[in-house]
């Protein structure tokens, strides 16, 4: 048995396996709603959208309402969730980022995830905050250029 991979076509036949994550911006106005990273051991003090990983068996949709209703306890109907961008990210490996808005849902944002997050506050999105993580900057410039696609540390 050999130990080198087959090549078809000019690739490599094994499969790239990527992570899926979702972001939400929760919109109010010109505003978007951002938390304060706490505990994380990555970025901690850095603001974010509210996020999370896709797991097993899930659609885009079903992790953003999850989550949406796990960090910041608000209720999403899969309606009011819009596609705004995705993000190829070499991170880990490679990840997957899918940015949506929302502008409408039920329940009034709070903190579910204190141990993970140490405040909410909304941000103008013409005066994001300045310690952001890079890659949720550069995928919100991307977002109000009207771009649905970009490409992070490759």
């Amino acid at each position: 048995m050999t130990d080198t991979v087959t090549k078809a076509h000019g690739s490599d036949t094994r499969r790239h396996k990527v992570t899926g994550d979702v972001h939400l911006l929760l919109c109010r106005g010109n505003e978007v709603l951002f938390g304060r990273r706490h505990n994380t051991g990555f970025e901690d003090g850095a603001w974010h959208l509210p996020s999370g990983h896709l797991e097993a068996d899930e659609s885009v949709i079903a992790a953003l309402i999850r989550e949406a209703n796990e960090e910041i306890g608000v209720t999403i109907k899969p309606d009011d969730a819009q596609f705004r961008h995705v993000m190829h990210n070499s991170s880990s490996g490679g990840r997957m980022a899918f940015f949506f808005t929302a502008w409408s849902w039920q329940g009034e944002p709070d903190n579910r995830e204190p141990g993970k997050c140490a405040a909410l506050e909304w941000f103008s999105a013409d005066a994001l905050p300045d310690h952001m993580i890079d890659y949720c900057r550069v995928a919100m410039q991307s977002i109000a250029d009207g771009n649905s696609l970009s490409v992070y540390g490759w």
